[in-house]
């Protein structure tokens, strides 16, 4: 059916095989360098952040004047984050580049200028997908507009530019690095071109192109380590295919969620777990593997999602967002239901993905106001905290600091430099 729109090796040693840093950088510990962090799972394992925050200076480190719709990334003391700029028939798609401790405007560059190919939802931006770092380069993407490789100084190291429709709604995948490549999700309208792409980093030339019949999608792909092997899963209306990261051969397949694909998967208890809200309200648990097609699914789910915000898995527990902050618990392994309903304590709408530190899921709304859930198979939001502006994206959390980037501003939340 066809919807529009209607081991035993130290885990920072696999991380860094993961996403393949260069041999030259040097990854923090803390460091968040792609959409939804080091592991691609909105989880930060730091302690010792901030609790409370507010935009009068309560753990204020600083803010600076770059609001919009794209999440930032962090590298050591390198912050980065996309943008646009201008009106009417010619746009600016832009990369900027901060000091992450101090806030400084390093260098801000300008990877598209034109009239774009397509539109977008009226609710988003042409600059709505998250850059990624490898420590030596960063990967901008802007969808139609192209796919641009810079160093850290700024330099325009390579593009790649290719049309494709986005059903007037624009783009919502990030790039996802592995070892020497940068790979994109690149679904179009109706599905006759839709593909995965990876490219070489430090080239940009073509390395595997994988053709997949699946319509337009938003979502960004995880890897994921089952047995000795790494696969890059990718969520879909008609399919959730897997392949092998390195070539682009597809390892397994199986159903898709039957609705518009926004949702990044969520990974963890040997599960990838699927969502998706509209048409229809969509959780499920692939076994990612090699397992027959009729053990593929562990359970099914079909309640308590939302439009664009994905959900989040943390610890022994996953939790379900809608976009009006009602938050269903269950449990991954199984799919059992912890507890329904739960709500935050004034009425909001959410767009931003949470993010899950120190025991808490903090879930950041439109108004700006940061609800802290406290996580177990209770709800409970035990704090509220705000930067008092409309937020729209999702924050990061690096070194000791959260950032979250508002509609007027990005804030810094923890110590001074």
């Amino acid at each position: 059916m066809r919807f529009r729109l209607a081991s035993r090796l130290p885990a920072v040693l696999l991380l860094v095989l993961a996403i393949g840093i260069p041999a030259g950088a040097v990854l923090q510990g803390a460091d968040w360098p792609e959409w939804r962090g080091p592991a691609r799972t909105g989880v930060s394992g730091e302690t010792g952040l901030p609790a409370a925050w507010s935009p009068a200076g309560q753990n204020l480190a600083w803010k600076a004047p770059y609001g919009s719709r794209s999440a930032p990334v962090v590298f050591g003391d390198r912050l980065f984050m996309q943008t646009t700029a201008g009106s009417g028939p010619t746009l600016q798609e832009r990369l900027i580049c901060f000091h992450a401790d101090t806030g400084k405007l390093l260098w801000e560059q300008t990877a598209f200028e034109g009239p774009v190919f397509d539109a977008r939802h009226e609710r988003s931006s042409f600059a709505a997908p998250t850059a990624a770092t490898d420590g030596q380069m960063v990967f901008a993407y802007f969808g139609p507009e192209g796919l641009y490789g810079y160093d850290f100084s700024g330099e325009l190291v390579w593009k790649s530019l290719v049309r494709f429709p986005t059903l007037g709604l624009g783009t919502g995948t990030s790039p996802v690095l592995f070892k020497d490549l940068a790979i994109i999700q690149r679904d179009e309208d109706e599905g006759r071109n839709s593909a995965i792409v990876a490219y070489d980093k430090q080239k940009g030339t073509e390395i595997w192109k994988t053709k997949r019949a699946i319509q337009i999608s938003w979502s960004t792909p995880v890897l994921v380590e089952a047995g000795r092997r790494t696969a890059l899963v990718t969520n879909g209306t008609e399919l959730v295919i897997a392949c092998d990261p390195a070539t682009g051969k597809e390892l397994w397949q199986t159903n898709g969620v039957d609705s518009n694909a926004i949702h990044t998967p969520l990974v963890g208890h040997g599960l990838v777990i699927m969502t998706a809200d509209y048409p229809a309200k969509k959780v499920i648990a692939i076994r990612p593997g090699d397992v027959s097609e009729d053990k593929r699914v562990a359970w099914e789910y079909s309640k308590g999602t939302g439009y664009v915000l994905s959900n989040i898995l943390y610890g022994d527990y996953l939790y379900l967002l809608t976009d009006n902050g009602i938050v269903t618990c269950l449990d991954p392994k199984t799919g059992v239901v912890k507890y329904e309903g739960g709500r935050v304590p004034v009425p909001a709408r959410f767009r931003g993905s949470p993010v899950a530190f120190a025991d808490s899921v903090a879930m950041t709304s439109e108004d700006g106001d940061t609800f802290m859930l406290k996580a177990g198979p209770a709800h409970e939001i035990a704090r509220t905290n705000s930067v008092d502006e409309p937020v729209y994206s999702s924050p990061a959390i690096a070194n000791g600091r959260i950032y979250i980037r508002g509609q007027k501003h990005l804030f810094a939340i923890g110590p001074k430099a």
